[in-house]
């Protein structure tokens, strides 16, 4: 990363330079001249163990076809009083170069850059060829190495944050989240679709658009409706809807029309932003359709750059559109037939093998080019540092691309044609061919041969091996193999057992693999569904409706798939077919299709995500794709599917939110609950459509990620509003008056996307309350804040007077008296009585 970074500035530099030098006065001619020469250091002071660049050369730049001056050597006195000599050193026309040298000691080195006598081959600056520069040596420069380390470009993380195109250039990190696609997956091509590290791992929509505006979508895709109780078609009969979608920098390109008529009908491409569903513009390349898409990295002396790219091909003629604008671009006439692969800078390589005859050759989309200009200029001309600059607007002739041409060993048998087969596999290094296919029956002895495509061993044998067919009458298939994990595999294609061999040798390694469903057979002979390998694992998965993932190197079962159908709607058995779609940041992506499917439609069947290590289902979301249309493609982490269900395309990613909060808007005492209260909602693009804001007209909830299957299909396709759906989870935060952050806990929203949460502050004061929602796989975080002021408690109310109440006089002496009086008489009044009867008696 660091060299990278020191030669783009030193290039930089050397170009500005050169412009200056540029408009110096002409020398006077003379048989010697003498040299400035020039050293520097780039970083200096250096850390240490780091790589450091000396700047070296001369102030008289070349000109071409003159490549620089020769024979540079860096006289080096390092800090323990030994020297060094760096070189020989070969500057570029500018005069100078680079030259990376990494100290391993502390204290100060000194550099002296020494220049040969040399002759002047082309004039330059009034400098007439055949002058003499005289040998020289340049100033010593001090370079100062030191224990404390630099301070370098910290980087950029990935973000945290919903996030659009364009990217800013300095955030290289993000390339791990930015990928493009530029041609649909299929046999013996990598699944793995690199630059999609934060592939979705919850099936929530971004978006969905009609296919067509103005056309099916008129007529509103899915189901017809009234008398007719069957659906708009699919397009899924050698149609092709939504062809060839390829993605690059964030857009979505894609051909709006089906392929029937071709270029006596109106045909148009599709530039759509792939995070918000927003049409960026619309073409009609004289009625011919995107055939596949381009990333190309043009690197030369004098100009660094990616192009971007859409091709559409016309018989042997290819024609190249830019990626940003649609505009016409260059064509490349007498193309020749074959697979496209990719070249390490995206470069379009196409190889042509003829066995019987010998040879094989190797096509080169930039090789056209570079051709092209050494039969005009020939090959030292300026002109080679530019790209397709003065060829714009023109055809260039594709017969000039053939880089190489070489003879291979005779003897070799090649099958049926690729198109009944292929009996042919072209990889990365080397091509793979043989003597059955999947369109007949196999002979009895099966032939495999690879021969290299690499440059330092083209046209070299690697291999030529026998195998005695395993079973009877049957077709053989060689049906997945990977370079990089050093495997290919054959299938028996009536039983779908499996072998696999040695990719460097041909030498059996495993199998056969237990027979699998019937229907797999199906898969092998219509080629719409495929196996694979990645990453230590083969993949295979078709039309039996599971998928099966062995340890590539021994063959052993790691896991399976059932990809059922619940509501026993398929009349195929009890398993969808299974497609796989790609892999992406470690997870499988299927779904169902059938060439030509029934009218209506089966229902309930579903897109699946699975991770590849376990087997596990991630999530699935209601769908049905296509076989002879546009597949589900990725790109920017975002995926994008056409469903036949409703004839619209699908964006699945992580979407944004917004979080409110309110309080009460006036001052609370203290001592008083505060009902703090807000929303959780989905502010995806999709949601502003006019179709889901009349049906929501309070907006779209967020909810828990294990809600999101249905809840998706309710919110876009109008599924019934499930009963079950779980919101997400909010955090409370409050900063007190004095500044304190404090967590006081959590809640979580309900199904329309409100929370609530009652909270006494504990003191006076302005307090912030902060609601946070942290986001989730499917959602990008969001917060609000607001504030609350507590104001002192109301002094309790005065406690009212007790009114005097006079004390009655005490009667108790008196009611003693009387009591004893009444006791007395009373006893008074019976001895009385008792006299009177005593004196009668007597």
């Amino acid at each position: 990363m660091m060299k990278n970074k020191k030669i783009a500035t030193i290039a930089l530099a050397l170009l500005l330079t050169t412009a200056m030098v540029a408009f110096m006065p002409s020398a006077v001619a003379q048989k010697r001249i003498t040299p400035y020469i020039y050293i520097g250091a780039i970083p200096n002071p250096v850390h240490v163990g780091d790589e450091v660049l000396f700047h070296v050369g001369i102030t008289l730049p070349c000109a071409w076809p003159q490549t620089g001056w020769k024979g540079l050597t860096i006289t080096l006195e390092r800090p323990d009083g030994k020297t060094e000599t760096l070189g020989p050193i070969n500057t570029d026309t500018t005069g100078g170069t680079g030259y990376l040298y990494r100290p391993t000691l502390v204290g100060t080195y000194y550099a002296q850059v020494n220049f040969p006598e040399q002759v002047v081959e082309v004039t330059t600056q009034g400098v007439p060829a055949g002058t003499i520069i005289n040998a020289g040596v340049s100033d010593k420069l001090a370079l100062i190495v030191q224990e404390e380390p630099l301070e370098y470009w910290p980087g950029i993380p990935l973000p945290t944050e919903y996030w659009t195109r364009p990217i800013n250039s300095q955030f290289r990190e993000w390339a791990s989240i930015s990928g493009n696609w530029l041609v649909g997956k299929g046999y013996y091509m990598d699944m793995n679709c690199p630059g999609n590290d934060d592939a979705p791992e919850a099936p929530h929509v971004l978006w969905a658009k009609p296919l067509v505006k103005g056309g099916i979508s008129a007529l509103g895709g899915g189901l017809a409706g009234g008398t007719i109780p069957y659906d708009f078609e699919y397009g899924d009969a050698y149609e092709g809807l939504f062809g060839q979608p390829v993605v690059i920098g964030g857009v979505l390109y894609f051909n709006r029309y089906k392929a029937d008529g071709g270029t006596a009908v109106e045909q148009e491409v599709v530039a759509v932003d792939l995070h918000t569903g927003e049409e960026i513009w619309v073409r009609d390349w004289n009625r011919t359709r995107l055939a596949f898409g381009q990333v190309f990295y043009w690197d030369s002396y004098n100009y660094h750059g990616v192009f971007g790219y859409l091709w559409t091909t016309v018989g042997t003629t290819w024609h190249a559109y830019e990626a940003s604008t649609g505009r016409w671009a260059f064509s490349i006439a007498n193309v020749p037939s074959g697979t496209n692969l990719y070249g390490p800078k995206g470069e379009i390589l196409r190889y042509n093998i003829n066995v019987a005859a010998g040879w094989m050759t190797k096509w080169n989309s930039t090789h056209v080019l570079t051709q092209t200009r050494v039969l005009r200029y020939g090959p030292l001309d300026q002109a080679h540092g530019s790209w397709i600059r003065e060829y714009m607007g023109t055809t260039l002739n594709g017969t000039l691309g053939i880089e190489w041409n070489v003879t291979i060993p005779k003897g070799l048998t090649e099958g049926v044609p690729p198109a009944a087969g292929p009996a042919t596999i072209y990889l990365e290094d080397r091509i793979i061919g043989t003597n059955f296919s999947r369109a007949v029956f196999a002979p009895d002895v099966l032939q495999v041969w690879a021969i290299s495509t690499a440059p330092e061993t083209k046209g070299q044998l690697i291999f030529n091996v026998t195998w005695p067919r395993p079973r009877p009458d049957t077709r053989m298939h060689i049906s997945a193999a990977s370079v990089e994990d050093g495997v290919f595999v054959i299938v028996a294609v009536e039983t779908a057992e499996k072998w696999g061999f040695d990719i460097n040798t041909g030498r059996l390694l495993w199998g056969p693999t237990e027979r699998e469903d019937y229907k797999q057979a199906w898969s092998y002979t219509t080629g719409y569904s495929w196996d694979f390998i990645y990453n230590g694992k083969y993949f295979s998965q078709g039309l039996g409706g599971q998928v099966f993932t062995f340890d590539v190197k021994t063959g052993k079962l790691l896991w399976k798939y059932d990809f059922v159908d619940n509501y026993h709607e398929w009349t195929f058995g009890n398993n969808w077919f299974v497609y796989s779609a790609f892999i992406a940041d470690g997870k499988l992506y299927i779904y169902p299709a059938e060439h030509s499917p029934n009218n209506p439609q089966a229902r309930g069947a579903y897109m699946a995500c699975i991770n590849i290590e376990t087997g596990e289902e991630v999530w699935k979301l209601n769908y049905w794709g296509t076989v002879w249309g546009g597949k589900p493609v990725i790109g920017d982490s975002i995926i994008a599917a056409l469903n036949e269900y409703d004839m619209r395309v699908y964006a699945i990613g992580k979407g944004p939110t917004t979080t409110t909060v309110s309080v009460p808007e006036t001052a609370q005492p203290l001592g008083t609950p505060v009902l703090i209260k807000g929303t959780v909602m989905d502010i995806s693009p999709g949601t502003q459509d006019s179709s889901i804001k009349l049906r929501f007209p309070q907006g779209v909830p967020a909810v828990a990620d294990e809600s999101m299957s249905d809840w998706m299909a309710c919110v876009y396709m109008q599924f019934p509003r499930p009963t079950d759906v779980k919101g997400v989870w909010v955090t409370f935060d409050v900063i007190s008056p004095s500044g304190e952050w404090k967590h006081i806990g959590g809640t979580h929203t309900d199904s329309s996307g409100m929370y609530s949460i009652p909270w006494t502050p504990p003191s006076e004061g302005l307090w912030t309350i902060v609601i946070t929602f942290p986001g989730s796989e499917s959602y990008w975080p969001s917060y609000a804040e607001t504030s609350v002021l507590v104001t002192a408690a109301p002094p309790p109310p005065p406690t009212p007077e007790t009114p005097q109440i006079p004390t009655p006089p005490d009667y108790t002496p008196y009611f003693i008296a009387l009591t004893i009086a009444i006791i007395i008489i009373a006893l008074l009044v019976v001895y009385i009585l008792i006299s009177i009867r005593k004196v009668r008696k007597a």
